[in-house]
């Protein structure tokens, strides 16, 4: 019999999660994707920072479940690090048509495809940005600085995240963020903010949860079907969980029955993305003293335990839920 072909728009960690998933359903796969190199350059963040589900599921997708933990280190504290991207965009004309029995939207937060079905959603600016930068410490990892930084933050490891528009910089932007961060900082975090080169500035976008993440035959994961704020560090292990989840549903149901795949699928993530979204949401206006109906101005200063609590992670909804079908 003819396997069941699943078109992936998109080769984001969202989109070649749900290739995994999908390859051991049984199916197809054919991810399309318009960058033609590796990361490279510093125009975008990405983010990697796995909670143990998605630390789960990738060693199963691995024929080297090991490799995970040789490759990276723990991150036991809610602290970020920034990566870089660079798009080479193919620049050609020609239109190839791919058929197919699925299409997965796994084009980040600015789908064209969620554009497509919903061109009434808009992404929200969520009125802050965030400072950006990669340090590259690859040849000289006993260097004094890096010395300082690990004494200073002892528990730091390679954690990652953020995903959304990208802005240019001047060279007194980065003089007076330079100056900000002797006052904030401790001497050793200040120092290799400035020894950063080409920092840069993250605009933060979410978007008001969906309703509805597939349509006949199909169907949002990742960013495409929940923009996040990286406050709770979720955007990564919501993709992860979305193509784990939906390939389990194509497994139970088959290709016959696709609709009802699609369905269970959008029954048990969208309870979950709605109020990972508006709970990082609320975090970060929290994080940043603006107002929120319910309490005052949050400043670290003055604030009590209790006030604090609401930032930890493990206050974000289903923090440690595993899925029943994941089970």
């Amino acid at each position: 019999m003819r396997k069941p072909k699943a078109i992936i728009v998109g080769g984001s960690i969202a989109g070649i999660s749900c290739a995994k998933a999908l390859i051991l359903a049984g199916w197809d796969v054919v991810v399309i994707e318009k960058t033609r190199g590796p990361p490279i350059g510093n125009p975008t963040g990405a983010g990697i920072a796995l909670n143990p589900l998605s630390q789960k599921m990738v060693k199963s997708w691995l024929h080297q479940p090991d490799l995970l933990h040789n490759i990276t280190l723990p991150l036991t504290i809610g602290q970020n690090r920034a990566v870089d991207r660079e798009k080479n965009i193919c620049g050609t004309d020609e239109i190839i048509d791919v058929v197919g029995d699925l299409l997965v939207a796994a084009d980040g937060s600015c789908s064209s495809v969620r554009q497509t079905f919903l061109p009434d959603s808009k992404l929200r600016y969520t009125g802050y940005c965030a400072w950006r930068g990669v340090f590259d410490f690859s040849e000289n990892e006993n260097s004094e600085t890096i010395q300082g930084i690990r004494k200073a933050y002892p528990e730091l490891g390679n954690g990652v995240h953020g995903d959304s528009a990208t802005m240019k910089v001047s060279s007194d932007m980065i003089k007076k963020m330079h100056q900000e961060a002797e006052k904030i900082w401790v001497p050793e975090f200040a120092r290799v903010i400035k020894e950063t080169k080409e920092p840069f500035l993250n605009l933060m976008y979410d978007c008001d949860p969906l309703t509805q993440i597939y349509w006949d035959n199909v169907v949002l994961i990742g960013d495409a079907a929940h923009p996040i704020t990286p406050h709770c560090a979720r955007s990564t292990n919501m993709a992860i969980a979305d193509a784990a989840v939906l390939g389990k549903c194509l497994e139970r149901w088959g290709p016959e029955n696709l609709h009802s795949a699609l369905e269970e699928h959008q029954s048990v993530r969208l309870p979950v993305t709605t109020k990972q979204v508006l709970h990082s949401r609320r975090v970060g206006q929290i994080k940043l003293g603006l107002p929120t109906p319910d309490r005052e101005p949050f400043d670290p200063n003055t604030a009590s335990p209790e006030d604090c609590e609401i930032l930890k992670q493990r206050r974000l909804p289903f923090f440690d839920d595993v899925p029943s079908i994941l089970e």
